[in-house]
């Protein structure tokens, strides 16, 4: 098993002791035993990182050159890719099936969808008597969540990486441990040394001095909307390039014509998704009145088949969620959401066990739309279900939320569920039950935050566009 006590950050292609003093544990919620550590950086390391990106950055430097630094990036996580989900199953919680298909191997697709974007991409065209060209950006933050430790580090450092820029990369101090590991192997890849840097430490320490920082030139950050915001806040002080990927409380619209029976088993398969720790989660399911009884029937039989255990159980659909500190929140939502008088229908804020950080998937049913479980993140296995009478109420609820992340629209007329997804006030929608396509960009509207991840859209964010007018 990997060593995960790690005392030293990765600072200009080495690992260097930090000048911060302090250590942040790493617990595995299963057993809520501490698993390891990593360090507590201070601004003295975050400036020798952003110093060492600075001194790397190349605004010149060739596509054969990205190429080459991607390249490396995806054979270390090929490589590693078995030890990568034992570890984020053990400091997130995720079962382990779940830890290689959506942590670690959506996370490769993802990579390879970007090499992708670069092969094709085309960085000069010219239109008119002007040339346009398109440049790195330059040193950027990257401040990426616990939730999915190894694939947001990739939807963030390698568009950036392809751009022709440095990075500089603060993990989520719940599940550090798998990113460490990745860098670890990204370094045995023969990585440049100031390509990519990793500062740990608390989100007031060194997210805040990465969103300040007159030597970063773009953040990247995801997280919760209030640290959002607070990012956008501090990083307005140097007039910064800031992507903000945020919260969400995704509608799962089923119309009256739907697959009724497969729109319910994806539908709550989407809500319980890695413990319901995922912004894209589609936390209330929409449902015609005229099929409400048949739909809660349904929903009821599919949660009962999310077992809760042990990551490293195959049985196991549902592990702990991250922390005590999570778990509690969680139950809270699930009390108040009784007391607003929805109807429990599955689950419910029960202890499962003395030791580990289980919450039972929940499902509510007559959940008031306006009500803080039809308006607020919870960000664990709750799932809210909401009756409409139309198909214009039902777009009103889609819409009722500050969100605007995910979603999805089921009908027997794909026509139909276009139409009404072109209504819906969302980054992104699948479309009875359409793939996920690395291809595709990813972002959102309203409080969910702006700029785009994935694709082309997600590419040229790291990129500055310049034009040069040339002589008739």
């Amino acid at each position: 098993m990997t060593d995960h006590n790690r005392d030293t950050l990765y600072i200009d292609g080495q690992w260097v002791s930090p000048h911060g003093t302090g250590t942040i544990d790493v617990i595995n919620p299963a057993t809520e035993q501490v698993i390891g550590h990593v360090p507590h950086g201070d601004q003295h390391d975050l400036d020798a990182a952003v110093d060492a990106a600075r001194r790397r950055f190349d605004p010149l430097v060739s596509v054969d050159e990205r190429r080459a630094r991607l390249d490396a990036i995806i054979r270390a996580m090929e490589k590693n890719a078995d030890s990568l989900a034992e570890t984020v199953a053990r400091e997130l919680g995720a079962p382990l099936k779940i830890a290689r298909a959506l942590h670690v191997q959506l996370g490769i697709s993802a990579a390879q969808g970007i090499m992708t974007t670069l092969e094709g991409y085309n960085f000069e065209e010219r239109v008119g008597n002007s040339l346009l060209m398109r440049e790195p950006y330059g040193v950027v933050g990257a401040i990426t969540p616990w939730n999915y430790p190894i694939y947001q580090v990739v939807v963030k450092v390698l568009p950036a990486i392809a751009a022709g820029c440095t990075v500089v990369l603060k993990p989520g101090n719940e599940a550090p441990l798998s990113v460490f590991e990745l860098v670890d192997a990204i370094h045995d890849e023969g990585l440049p040394a100031g390509v990519l840097n990793v500062v740990s430490g608390p989100g007031g320490v060194i997210g805040e001095a990465i969103a300040a920082h007159p030597g970063i030139d773009l953040v990247s950050f995801t997280g919760s909307t209030a640290v959002g915001s607070r990012v956008a806040e501090v990083a307005a002080g140097t007039v910064k390039k800031l992507t903000l990927e945020l919260g969400g409380k995704s509608a799962n619209v089923i119309l009256d014509d739907a697959d009724l029976a497969a729109a319910v088993k994806v539908g709550v398969g989407t809500a319980f998704l890695n413990g319901g720790q995922t912004c894209t989660a589609w936390t209330r399911m929409l449902v015609p009145r005229s099929r409400y009884d048949e739909a809660l029937e349904l929903i009821q039989g599919a949660a009962a088949r999310y077992t809760v255990g042990d990551p490293f159980d195959e049985a196991t659909r549902v592990g702990p969620v991250v922390s005590r500190k999570q778990l509690e929140s969680i139950r809270g939502f699930i009390d108040r959401a009784e007391k607003d008088g929805a109807r429990l229908l599955h689950g419910g804020s029960q202890e499962l066990t003395e030791i580990g950080c289980y919450v039972c998937p929940t499902v509510f049913a007559d959940v008031d739309p306006n009500s803080e479980l039809g308006q607020e993140e919870v960000f664990g296995p709750v799932l809210a279900v909401i009756p409409y009478e139309t198909e214009a109420e039902a777009l009103e609820i889609a819409n009722g939320t500050d969100y605007g992340l995910s979603g999805a629209v089921w009908s027997a007329d794909t026509d139909r569920a276009i139409a009404f997804a072109r209504r819906v006030q969302t980054g992104s929608l699948d479309i009875n039950g359409g793939s996920h396509n690395p291809l595709a960009p990813f972002g959102g509207y309203k409080r969910s935050g702006y700029g785009r991840e994935l694709g082309r859209a997600g590419f040229e964010e790291y990129l500055q566009l310049k034009s040069l007018q040339l002589p008739s």
